[in-house]
């Protein structure tokens, strides 16, 4: 018996006003498997990740977990859903106000509620596990470097051992050594918790080191999957573009004519 994806997207729409930004996107992510979406801006990765994560509604298709569509949830159903659900959000996003340790532990201390201490050891725990140390437990965001910071929104997404993790553009600002770093926490976090991955990224550094598979959106749909090892051979005009940042190919980018603006 085949078995059932842990994501599963069908012909999934989103228009805002008369622009199109999800044009019938079909994917699937099996259980266990890290899936990388690449694509340039503006192309919807960010918009199909919020339809998946209920921040959007898509305007018509399925979104199943596990094979059941959420696409219509009540909010207890909502809820149910989301504790399986770990992400690290573009730009960490810590909040600015709490330690380190309680940023690590708010799902622990608001949606399980953990008791205080024991979520405090286990933001410590984990805290080892990228690579920080226990004194950081203790400092705010504002006190850490970028990638420090990028490493504590990482403990934070898998502090709750979820089943699927997200990830947004997650080496955006990072330079590329610490991207090399943050990406193979990521690597190394999503195996060792046997989790299933969905990644958003035009960072090909982060495709190539992260991804068991890549498909890539361009204009709302998905126009290619394949493994990360056939990404180079694809025979895809538009993954080639894409991975090889050519300026000629059939991806067209709007660049606007010298002395347009002050026309």
């Amino acid at each position: 018996m085949a078995e059932t994806p842990k994501i599963r997207l069908t012909d999934l729409r989103k228009s805002f006003g008369e622009k199109t930004v999800l044009d019938g996107v079909n994917l699937e992510v099996m259980p266990r498997e890290s899936l990388v979406v690449i694509g340039g801006s503006g192309t919807g990765k960010s918009v199909m990740l919020k339809c998946i994560l209920g921040l959007m509604e898509p305007d018509s298709g399925r979104i199943e977990i596990d094979g059941e569509d959420t696409t219509r949830l009540s909010p207890r159903d909502r809820e149910r859903v989301m504790r399986k659900f770990g992400m690290l959000f573009q730009g960490a996003a810590l909040f600015d106000s709490l330690p380190v340790w309680e940023n690590i532990a708010f799902g622990l201390i608001q949606g399980r509620r953990m008791k205080r201490q024991a979520a405090r050891e286990v933001a410590i725990e984990t805290l080892a596990r990228v690579g920080l140390r226990k004194e950081v437990a203790d400092l705010f965001p504002a006190e850490l470097s970028g990638g420090m910071q990028k490493r504590v929104a990482l403990a934070r997404a898998v502090a709750t051992t979820p089943e699927i993790m997200f990830f947004d553009e997650p080496t955006t600002g990072l330079d590329p050594i610490m991207s090399d770093v943050i990406n193979g926490l990521i690597a190394t976090s999503v195996r060792d918790l046997g989790a299933t991955a969905l990644s958003i990224t035009h960072d090909m550094g982060s495709a190539r080191k992260i991804a068991d598979r890549v498909a890539m959106i361009h204009e709302g749909r998905i126009v290619w999957t394949g493994t990360a090892a056939e990404i180079d051979r694809s025979g895809n005009a538009y993954v080639d573009q894409f991975v090889h940042g050519r300026a000629e190919g059939p991806i067209r980018m709007q660049v606007p004519q010298a002395g347009a603006a002050g026309r």
